[in-house]
């Protein structure tokens, strides 16, 4: 096993680590002193399984009783109803307030495993490795987790920390190219919200990260932890900065409700999402024009879409946004951009010009 970088949430007690490296799923011990208790339950989806699941169970099951949840694969899944198949497999196995859920895969997995981790109980430990650029650097570090509902994207859920993030960078081998490059638009947002050095560092090496060389993406999904880290520790449950880390958000989320979670990756709608929100900065006077266009063009070369959905109206944005976590009292709350590298929630936004970005 190659080096291994440790980052740290810090929450006082329930401060937790990161470990990034290549082939750290070889390794239990690394999991050893996160695992709490005998009964271990590994959720995963059908994708990931046949790759990694019994190579887990093999190594965990030596310690400890491992039994294992295949889930279907997509965002379309990430309902109540399929978040009740873990509750009856954990209700049918006995499993106690001692044992352990660990979630195998990337974002739609680490955030139903966290969730049922949170309700059942009223709380057992989980641990995140997730298996997808945008899990790694994103989803799986920070204790959001949630399912979807009809209506609106991550409406039901609770912050809910793991015990550990085991971040194998050996995993994105696997990984399809369309999912690798929805990844990279979470990757570019730490550098847009809090790291203008790092943003810069994207630009220069943005050919390097797209043939996936290990060095670039070590590099890019520490600095990703690292600045998302720094935010959770000041503001866990998001009632003041960690809002900045929905740069896009609002306008993505709006895209993914629109057709029903089915054909846009939550990169690919967070990509276009940014584009608006920097659009917007710039003609609200906030950024340059040439700092919007420099963003787009970023995007762009990850291939990565930067239009709206033709589907989409205004109005249809307008109605599906209002139905947002950072909506309060009616009033719309949207992350913008001072500069690449600062970002700022706002809510004193002219319609006439939010409508302009949104046609």
């Amino acid at each position: 096993m190659k080096k291994i970088n440790t980052l740290s949430v810090d929450l006082g007690d329930r401060s937790y680590p990161i470990f990034i490296g290549e082939g750290l799923l070889a390794s239990s011990e690394l999991l050893a002193p996160h695992i709490h208790g005998d009964q271990l339950f590994i959720v995963t989806n059908e994708v990931i399984a046949p790759l990694y699941l019994d190579h887990l169970v093999k190594k965990l099951s030596l310690r400890h009783t491992v039994e294992t949840l295949i889930l279907p694969d997509g965002e379309i899944y990430k309902n109540l109803e399929v978040l009740n198949t873990l509750f009856d497999a954990l209700l049918s196995k006995k499993f106690n307030r001692s044992s352990t859920l660990i979630a195998l895969g990337g974002g739609v997995v680490g955030d139903m495993t966290g969730f049922a981790a949170a309700c059942y109980l009223r709380g057992v430990n989980f641990i995140q490795i997730p298996t997808s650029l945008l899990a790694q650097v994103d989803s799986s570090v920070g204790g959001k987790t949630a399912v979807n509902h009809n209506l609106g994207k991550n409406m039901i859920g609770a912050f809910y920390q793991p015990e550990c993030v085991m971040v194998d960078i050996s995993l994105l081998e696997t990984l399809p190219d369309r999912e690798f490059r929805a990844g990279l638009a979470e990757v570019i947002k730490y550098g847009l919200i809090a790291d203008v050095e790092f943003f810069c560092w994207i630009e220069k090496n943005i050919e390097q990260l797209l043939v996936r060389d290990s060095n670039a993406l070590c590099t890019a999904i520490e600095k990703s932890c690292s600045n998302k880290a720094k935010i959770v520790s000041r503001d866990e449950c998001e009632n003041d900065i960690r809002a900045i880390l929905n740069l896009g958000h609002t306008f993505g989320h709006a895209i993914e409700t629109f057709f029903s979670y089915k054909s846009w990756l939550h990169g690919e709608a967070i990509s276009v999402g940014m584009t608006m929100a920097a659009k917007l900065s710039s003609e609200l006077g906030l950024i340059e024009l040439a700092d919007y266009v420099r963003i787009k063009e970023l995007l762009a070369r990850c291939d990565l879409p930067v239009s709206k959905p033709d589907e989409m109206t205004a109005e249809t944005f307008l109605e599906l946004m209002s139905v947002d976590k950072k909506v309060i009292d009616g009033n719309l709350r949207l992350v913008l951009l001072e500069s690449i590298g600062k970002a700022l929630v706002t809510s004193n936004i002219e319609r006439d010009i939010l409508i302009k970005v949104l046609q």
